[in-house]
């Protein structure tokens, strides 16, 4: 069973800070040979969900209110610890933050800015894609969004 924690930035407590920028440098970063900064002064307004498993946190992500990043609400760093991966825990985390965005935001529009692989697992939680291609970090991104009516 997971055990979700939702904090804001000045709420969530060092350790649990330091877990999650660590899982965010080791795959974002280390795995996938992106040299970028992680850190990039959004996770002072963004909201943080978090999950863990026996005190070990498996899954990460923000989510921002409307104009906090995109002009529509929007998920980011999205993250499955390596060990917990092919389990479904990145469905779940991904139902968590619709569920939380759709419920505390009140927003229906979520954008994403999505590593064009993962295309699929997202279109499984509703998103469509609405851009061409482009390059974050040297990774292949699209951009996508989900509670659309008409697509752009």
């Amino acid at each position: 069973m997971i055990e979700w924690k939702v904090t804001a930035f000045d709420a969530t407590d060092v350790n649990s800070l330091y877990k999650i920028l660590q899982l965010r440098t080791e795959i974002f970063v280390v795995e996938q040979d992106a040299i970028y900064q992680d850190m990039d002064d959004k996770d002072q307004v963004a909201t943080h969900l978090h999950g863990y498993i026996g005190g070990e946190l498996i899954a990460y992500c923000r989510l921002f209110r409307p104009g906090d990043y995109f002009d529509e609400a929007s998920i980011g760093r999205v993250v499955v610890n390596s060990k917990y991966r092919r389990k479904g825990y990145g469905h779940i985390l991904m139902d968590k933050a619709i569920e939380l965005i759709t419920l505390s935001m009140n927003e229906n529009v979520i954008t994403i800015s999505a590593q064009l692989y993962l295309k699929e697992f997202y279109e499984t939680h509703g998103f469509v894609k609405v851009s061409e291609v482009y390059q974050e970090d040297g990774i292949p991104h699209i951009r996508m969004k989900r509670g659309i009516v008409e697509l752009l």
